[in-house]
């Protein structure tokens, strides 16, 4: 997949990376990224020389048909790895259990700790439970890296992507090991997490929203259906968008 898919990438969009020297060649360590596009999970494993595996939702893998097969033999072979997301607690528990069995191979975890992409480019709160507590058990480092501009590349609802330079900044490994035994303290949680997103801030020049991106979402689309709602009704009315009566 790095030959085909990876080459492919370098050569067309030639990605700038900087930090490679804080990729260790061996061993354990946890990637956590921003989350600008869908693009971000074949950018990133394309300009390393070892693997990465993220996590998936586990319908890539169980789509019925021809199709559905191909799609979960796609997700394999870039290094996703299936978790059921329907289960509330018990998904993110089966999400923790994947990544620790991932380190303990001595292998590479990436994940994004915002939990989804950013709706508008800006960087968002990081949920702990699942980079935090990762962390704290494995004792693996955690590498924080920033995606610039794979979203300019391929913007959500768009099919083909713009011929656009991206480029992935990668920072030095933070050592939690301070924080051993202490994996079921929130508070410990949240500021493993804050530190780790602090330095994505820092490596992206990304401007900062102390609110998960989930809700910014939800906001986004309430404003979008409120001002759908207010124009239908200025239609009805037999008004303009300004609000005045249209000339005969």
């Amino acid at each position: 997949m790095k030959l085909s898919i990876g080459g492919s990438l370098k050569l067309a969009f030639r990605p700038w990376v900087e930090g490679l020297e804080n990729i260790p060649a061996d061993g354990p360590a946890i990637l956590a990224s921003n989350h600008l596009s869908f693009s971000d999970s074949f950018f990133l494993p394309a300009v390393l020389d070892r693997k990465i595996t993220f996590i998936a939702k586990q319908e890539y893998f169980t789509s019925p048909g021809v199709k559905g097969k191909l799609t979960a033999a796609f997700f394999k072979g870039v290094g996703q790895l299936p978790v059921d997301r329907s289960g509330g607690r018990g998904a993110g528990e089966a999400a923790i259990k994947s990544g620790l069995e991932v380190l303990e191979r001595g292998e590479l975890f990436g994940i994004y700790p915002e939990g989804t992409r950013s709706p508008d480019g800006r960087l968002y709160r990081g949920k702990p439970g699942g980079l935090a507590r990762v962390a704290l058990l494995s004792g693996a480092p955690v590498i924080p890296v920033a995606m610039i501009d794979t979203e300019k590349v391929q913007p959500p609802g768009k099919v083909l992507p713009k011929m656009i330079r991206p480029g992935i900044r990668i920072g030095e490994p933070l050592d939690f090991s301070r924080y051993h035994g202490m994996d079921g303290d929130r508070f410990i949680l949240r500021s493993v997490t804050d530190e780790v997103m602090y330095k994505i801030m820092e490596l992206s020049g990304q401007e900062y929203v102390d609110i998960y991106a989930t809700a910014a979402k939800r906001q986004i689309a309430d404003e979008a259906k409120r001002k759908a709602e207010e124009e239908k009704a200025a239609k009805a009315a037999g008004l303009d968008k300004a609000g005045k009566q249209p000339e005969a």
